[in-house]
């Protein structure tokens, strides 16, 4: 079984900063960092360094050798990406004192995804396979259609929140992977078992996994509910968390672990990622994760 992560490619420009710029205010950054990213690279290097088996499909730019290649030395099968005229996609990233991140990002090459793209990639799935996406590329309602008239199972993370993400068939989703404040926007309600309920009611062939920050996650099938807490680690920089969180649950999920299980494994693999500066770069391997000692968070 493989997954096809149609996903967004970016360059990364991180800034550590004391805190967040304010509007009007002019400051000097601390550092500079020029890294690969993109939520669809990183979910695509944690499906990698979790044990999947990961095919990434998108586009870059004539700046975007790095990118393909961090892909390809981490064992992402890279044959669906097209290299097209015009800038890679790119974040602007700020880093506060308290390792919390505010990011700008500009979609670039991201949204030159063509149907034949899509269709290219979609061929080489079979009944059964998972797609990934994200909310960074174009195409999503091509894919979404295009994957489920194929019987492949659909894995969807709503980041960012747009207007127009109401309007996609998201009745087609086998897995929505977000966090509070996604569920929020996308369910009308703010608790997390009433966001849980409320996104169940609207697409109930869906499994739900919401993550809450500093109060863990929580997965929620219809039948039954699970919960985790987060592992006890200083924060350093939380611009991966979601992603490696996203990778591994998927990784572990569709090859056999307990849902519990799945869901111990990436809370550590998203622990280990927040303790560590950048985001590709601290995403963990399986065995990193497998031989962690970090304990549950105890308030």
């Amino acid at each position: 079984m493989r997954i096809l992560n149609f996903g967004s490619l970016n360059i990364d420009y991180v800034y550590q900063v004391d805190h967040f710029v304010q509007p009007g205010e002019t400051m000097s950054a601390q550092s500079l960092r020029i890294q690969c990213g993109g939520k669809g690279l990183n979910q695509s290097l944690a499906l990698a360094r979790a044990g999947a088996e990961v095919y990434h499909a998108g586009c870059i730019g004539s700046d975007g050798s790095d990118l393909l290649r961090l892909l390809q030395d981490s064992g992402v099968d890279t044959r669906y990406i097209r290299r097209v005229d015009g800038p890679s996609g790119h974040a602007i990233i700020q880093v506060d004192a308290a390792g919390q991140n505010a990011i700008l990002l500009y979609p670039g090459t991201n949204h030159a995804l063509t149907r034949e793209d899509i269709a290219a990639a979609l061929a080489g799935c079979a009944a059964g396979d998972w797609l990934l996406v994200q909310n960074e590329t174009n195409g999503l309602e091509d894919l979404l259609r295009g994957a489920a008239e194929r019987g492949v199972r659909i894995a969807l993370n709503p980041s960012p929140i747009t207007p127009d993400l109401a309007g996609l068939p998201l009745d087609l989703v086998d897995c929505f992977l977000l966090n509070e404040i996604e569920g929020a926007a996308l369910s009308g309600a703010q608790r997390p078992q009433e966001v849980l309920d409320g996104l169940r009611a609207r697409y109930p062939r869906a499994q739900i996994v919401l993550t809450l920050g500093e109060n863990g996650v929580r997965y929620w099938d219809g039948k039954t509910v699970f919960a985790h807490p987060i592992f006890q680690v200083p924060v350093v920089d939380t611009t991966a968390a979601g992603d490696t969180f996203t990778g591994f649950f998927l990784t572990c999920a569709t090859n056999g672990f307990s849902i519990p299980e799945a869901l111990r494994l990436a809370s550590i693999a998203s622990s280990i990622a927040v303790s560590k500066k950048g985001a590709a770069i601290s995403i963990p391997t399986m065995e990193e994760v497998k031989q962690s000692k970090i304990q549950p968070y105890q308030p």
